[in-house]
């Protein structure tokens, strides 16, 4: 028998969080505020996947793999000022960025993170 998913925040159309094997899986974190430039809602996303990891059982030190949606590559340095600021030393994970339309105008940026349950 298979061990069960775990989900935090279950939604009728997603969950924020599954947690299968020790395996942490997030769906992708968006800004609250759409008004604040690309770092801004970079560290606004950034705090959600912070709140999301504890509350699973990891941090971002076990992040397994990130991948960052930006709605106009232009954004792409401002992004990694406050992702270089943010990843943890020696443990920067597996990533890619690229350009996507989001959901919603005025959201610059969407992460996925994928991370290993330390708790």
């Amino acid at each position: 028998m298979s061990p069960a998913v775990q989900r935090f925040h279950v939604g009728d159309r997603l969950s924020e969080i599954a947690v299968h094997r020790g395996t942490v899986y997030l769906a992708g974190q968006v800004p609250d505020d759409a008004s604040l430039d690309i770092g801004g809602q970079t560290a606004q996303v950034l705090a959600h996947v912070d709140r999301l990891l504890a509350e699973a059982g990891s941090d971002r030190a076990h992040i397994l793999m990130a991948q960052i949606f930006l709605a106009d590559l232009a954004d792409f340095d401002g992004m990694n000022a406050v992702w270089d600021d943010w990843v943890s030393p020696g443990d920067a994970p597996p990533r890619a960025t690229v350009q996507a339309r989001l959901a919603r105008p005025g959201w610059r940026i969407e992460v996925v993170v994928t991370a290993a349950q330390v708790a």
